[in-house]
């Protein structure tokens, strides 16, 4: 078993005024049936209120802590603003306490500020970044992630993400400078069942070990193969190396190149 390395994180409770009591639904719908299996249980843990949009324009912030978060892989960073405000942010992989950060449209070229994407020169490295112009980041806001700026062209930025796919980004959106912090999360090993249950997740049962009438992978006598030409679910439905974005999604003219 491994655990992420803390050090690097404030010893602090975190800030009252920006987190809240999320209520837990295992997984269940209005109607009180699962439509999300292998949820429930889990410890305690309170939700952070992240400022994804940042939109603060041109007023100076420093970082007071650097925290964990239980609702994400990376971790956040507790800002506070030349006028008193305080809110929570994704923390990017350099940022330490006493940091300054700013949001602004031709911000220095500074990890973790803020600016539009056509001030960003081509090869520079970013995250959070946003899709529709002020509704806040949304690409590349997990632990270690970031995507690369290739080029800017026709009111357009040319993106890569980390999947292979390049796709078009509206120049005038904002983005942050750098990498998502926690960049070692995907080398964590979990050792024991335990640890898994800890967060809310509940065990999943293999379809081969299941009777014919709960899954098509059910019966046989031992170990059998699968009996199916394609991978299915335990409803019967295709998984398995079939496309599942929508054809007429409006955002499919965006994409210059699909992942691999």
């Amino acid at each position: 078993m491994t655990v992420v390395d803390y050090k690097t994180l404030t010893e602090k409770e975190p800030l009252k005024s920006l987190t809240k009591k999320l209520k837990k639904y295992s997984g269940r719908n209005s109607s009180g049936r699962i439509t999300m299996r292998h949820q429930g249980g889990g410890n305690n843990k309170l939700y952070r209120l992240i400022d994804f949009k940042q939109n603060k324009l041109d007023v100076e912030a420093v970082v007071e802590t650097i925290e964990y978060d239980p609702y994400r892989t990376a971790f956040v960073a507790l800002i506070l603003y030349k006028d008193g405000e305080r809110s929570y942010v994704l923390a990017s992989s350099e940022m330490k306490v006493g940091d300054k950060i700013i949001t602004s449209a031709n911000a220095p070229l500074k990890t973790g500020n803020r600016l539009m994407l056509k001030n960003i020169p081509v090869g520079y490295f970013i995250y959070n970044i946003e899709l529709m112009k002020g509704k806040g980041g949304q690409l590349a806001r997990s632990a270690g992630s970031s995507i690369q700026i290739l080029a800017h062209d026709n009111g357009f930025t040319h993106l890569k993400l980390s999947s292979g796919e390049i796709r078009k980004v509206q120049w005038d959106n904002f983005a942050s400078l750098g990498q998502v912090s926690n960049a070692e999360s995907n080398l964590l090993v979990i050792g024991k069942a335990g640890r898994v249950r800890a967060w809310g997740i509940r065990p999943t049962v293999r379809g081969s070990v299941m009777n014919p009438r709960d899954h098509p992978y059910g019966g046989g006598e031992g170990r059998t193969q699968r009996g199916t030409k394609r991978p299915k679910t335990k409803w019967g439905k295709v998984t398995g190396g079939r496309k599942t974005r929508n054809r007429k999604k409006w955002s499919n003219t965006m994409i210059i190149k699909r992942r691999k």
